[in-house]
């Protein structure tokens, strides 16, 4: 049913606010009349009628009208997308929005409140600017704030006044990455870690393992800018040093165990619940790729293997694995497999390499198998398709063609359900190379047969 409204009832809320009560009575009886005889307009018609509509009897009704198709309508045909429960929900939800906004915005800025007067203005109008795409506002405002607060006293920052001070600049370089420089946001790096060694005795351990990730970015910017594997090692052998020797700090043997002086079992240490075993196994993940990569197989090894013993707790260990951990385990022992097969092909290294393959798959299995709905094995998903193909390859070397499908069909199905091209195209490529050798008739054997008097 629609309903009609002249031009001149803009003003009918404000009359009607001065009526008495039969006046009002009968005014919504007028206005119950003008829902009761309109005619609705089609949805293909226009909002306004140039002919003149009529009432059933054929009787012209309040011409000149505009009509509108409005919620007036009994609760039989009511739409769905109209009942009046639902414009409820959507009311409730209008309402629900806007607090968690107020909310969000309340705790944007009273985040700023640990910080001193002096820099809090440029520093939340820099994050802001961040967050809005304005990244030549956010570096000025930025900049101007690191430093304001590097001239301050560093006791106005406490506590953790090294965290505070690290994190603005940290967010700066942030920053100039996003905004394609590379170069500068390199050395705003340095000069923030620079700032933290220069005040090394005075850190906390949460700001020495700050320091530390640091030095590991510097090392990762140095591999991907091309600034030479020399600049890459200095900063991330520097930043293994010195988690080891911060490990070696905040850990606590645990009960029956001991530690050398200049031999540290990770997998021995209880670590403070602020710290995460990925904190300290990062730097040595990275190096040991480091390693790898260049080739010094002797040195990556090791590194893996106690990268290794932090994610995978010994049985008796209070310290749980949690699955994404685990999957990062699997993950490394792949790599050791990987390590081994591009060493010397001796029956030795061939054994390691498919060993470590194996731990690697039955570990992957068993997590993901055990793995809650709120668990994290995305990390499982990647390497389960490089765990088979690599133990495929290792079938193949050993004589096992008809196995070494198997794992190479698995590798594919698996590369198609991740959508990872690489894996897609190097699983085909291994199952079309056995196809090939199976269809090739086998080569003749010599004959050793010893001929009478050949002797």
């Amino acid at each position: 049913m629609t309903v009609c409204h002249h031009q001149h009832f803009s003003a009918l809320p404000v009359a009607v606010a001065w009526l008495t009560l039969n006046e009002t009575k009968r005014a919504a009886e007028s206005m119950t009349s003008l829902v009761r005889y309109a005619i609705p307009l089609p949805r293909y018609r226009t909002a306004t009628a140039s002919v003149p509509l009529r009432n059933l009897r054929g009787q012209p009704v309040v011409p000149g009208y505009v009509c509108h198709r409005t919620i007036f309508r009994s609760r039989a045909v009511l739409p769905a997308e109209l009942n009046p429960r639902v414009g409820t929900i959507f009311l409730g939800l209008i309402g629900l929005g806007l607090i968690s906004t107020m909310i969000g915005v309340y705790e944007f800025y009273a985040s700023f409140a640990i910080w001193p007067e002096e820099v809090r203005a440029d520093l939340r109008a820099g994050v802001k600017a961040k967050q809005q795409g304005n990244l030549a506002l956010s570096h000025k405002l930025l900049t101007r704030a690191l430093n304001t607060a590097l001239s301050l006293p560093p006791d106005r920052f406490s506590p953790s006044p090294y965290l505070k001070l690290s994190g603005i600049a940290i967010t700066l370089c942030e920053v100039l990455e996003q905004d394609n420089k590379p170069k500068e946001a390199y050395e705003r790096y340095i000069a923030a870690l620079g700032h933290l060694r220069k005040n090394w005795s005075a850190l906390t351990s949460e700001e020495k393992l700050r320091a530390i990730s640091l030095g590991q970015k510097l090392g990762e910017m140095a591999d991907t800018y091309q600034l030479g594997e020399a600049e890459e090692e200095r900063w991330l052998t520097w930043s293994v040093e010195e988690v080891l020797k911060l490990a070696k700090t905040i850990g606590n043997v645990e009960p029956g165990k001991s530690s050398e002086e200049n031999h540290l079992v990770l997998s021995d240490l209880e670590l403070p619940k602020w710290v995460n075993v990925t904190d300290i196994g990062a730097p040595l993940e990275t190096l040991g790729a480091f390693y790898a990569r260049t080739g010094k197989l002797t040195f990556a090894v090791p590194l893996y293997l106690h990268t290794i013993s932090l994610l995978v707790p010994p049985v008796t260990s209070p310290r749980k694995a949690t699955a994404e951990q685990l999957c990062r385990a699997a993950q490394l022992m792949s790599n050791l497999s990987e390590l081994f097969m591009r060493s010397t092909p001796t029956p030795t290294a061939l054994h390691q390499s498919e060993s470590w393959a194996r731990q690697a798959l039955s570990l992957l299995q068993k997590t993901q198998a055990n793995a809650g709905l709120s668990d994290d094995v995305r990390v499982c998903e990647d390497a389960l398709a490089v765990i088979l193909f690599n133990l495929g390859s290792l079938r193949e070397m050993n004589g096992d063609p008809e196995f070494a499908r198997q794992l190479f069909e698995q590798s594919l199905g698996q590369a198609k359900k991740l959508r990872f091209q690489e894996g897609i195209t190097q699983a085909r490529s291994a199952i079309r190379r056995l196809d090939i050798k199976q269809s090739q008739p086998p080569l003749p054997q010599p004959d050793n047969k010893i001929e009478p008097g050949s002797v």
